[in-house]
């Protein structure tokens, strides 16, 4: 069984910055991978090479929204995530402009 490392990459307003100022980049990984195996899927996907690896696990949270039948509840799912840092140069591109 071959497990999926990298699920997606996490883009929101602060992992942009981070890219832009500090040359990190963030996704969602599986919860069972370690560092070692996420350094070397985004190596090998992106052909970059990576500095350092952090992760955190983020916990579920619990939702609510408003609807004409009343309020419905739910949980968003707990994931892993991971913050790569990138050598001096390396960008990547997830949009595909060039």
């Amino acid at each position: 069984m071959a497990k999926t490392i990298l699920i997606r990459p996490l883009i929101t307003e602060k992992s942009e910055n981070l890219a832009e100022s500090q040359n990190r980049y963030s996704f969602v990984v599986d919860k069972r991978v370690n560092k070692i195996e996420i350094k070397s899927a985004v190596q090998e996907m992106y052909n970059v090479s990576v500095l350092s690896v952090n992760t955190v696990r983020m916990p579920a949270k619990a939702k609510s929204r408003n609807t004409k039948s009343g309020i419905v509840k739910g949980r968003k799912p707990a994931y892993k995530k991971a913050i790569v840092r990138l050598a001096e140069g390396d960008v990547i591109d997830f949009y595909g402009e060039e």
